[in-house]
Formats: structure tokens, sequence, C-alpha cells
């Protein structure tokens, strides 16, 4: 089973390390980080999102302190329209593509808003 861990850092971590603190706290999950994924730059909110491929270490998983539910999905299962973040979103759709091949290339991508008027 593949993951795509992502979330936000604390103090002295490094990305990979955030990456499966974050799995371990949303979905009690224990992975390995395979490669780099992808890289989004949003600088009308100061973040970078960094996506990684990993590989689920068991099948023991429940929700964690974050989450109210967790549940692994095939493709035709995911509820695309109740996504709460587009990187999320273009992530599996590279994800879902790239499996066909079996080629995971790194992929950034820079999304730019225009500034509020005002």
């Amino acid at each position: 089973m593949w993951t795509l861990p992502a979330g936000f850092l604390e103090n002295g971590e490094t990305t990979a390390d955030g990456a499966l603190r974050e799995t371990h706290e949303e979905a009690n999950a224990n992975a390995e980080i395979i490669e780099l994924y992808t890289v989004f730059s949003l600088p009308h909110i100061s973040q970078v999102y960094m996506f990684f491929r990993a590989r689920l270490l068991d099948l023991e998983f429940s929700a964690g302190v974050e989450s109210l539910d967790v549940k692994l999905f095939d493709e035709s299962e995911i509820p695309w329209d109740e996504l709460a973040f587009p990187v999320i979103t273009e992530t599996l759709q590279h994800y879902y593509r790239d499996r066909h091949s079996e080629q995971y290339p790194v992929r950034y991508a820079e999304i730019i808003r225009p500034p509020r008027p005002g």
C-alpha cells in the first residue's frame, strides 16, 4: 500500500520526518518515505507544500488526534469533490496517471493568486 504524506513542520524537523510525523498524527499509520513526489509553491500564503511517495509498513491504522476518520480508497472511490486542497487533488491525479507507467517524476508547480483588491 502506498501513501502520499505531507504536513506542517515542527522546529528542527526535516521535511521527510515531518511528513511521517503528520502521517502518524493523522492516521496512526507507520510508513517509510520512498521519495519526494510533488512540490507546490504558494507565495500568496507564504507556504511550500511537499508530498512524498511512501509505503505503509502495515495495515494497522486508525483516526489520530487530528482526524475523525481514516480509510484507504481505490481510485474510483475517492470523493474528488470533497478534497479540501487543490494541491492534494493534483498530487493524487499525478499519482494515478504515473502508476500506469510506474514512473514517478518529481513535479514542481507555482500556484500564483492575484492580490485581492483593497
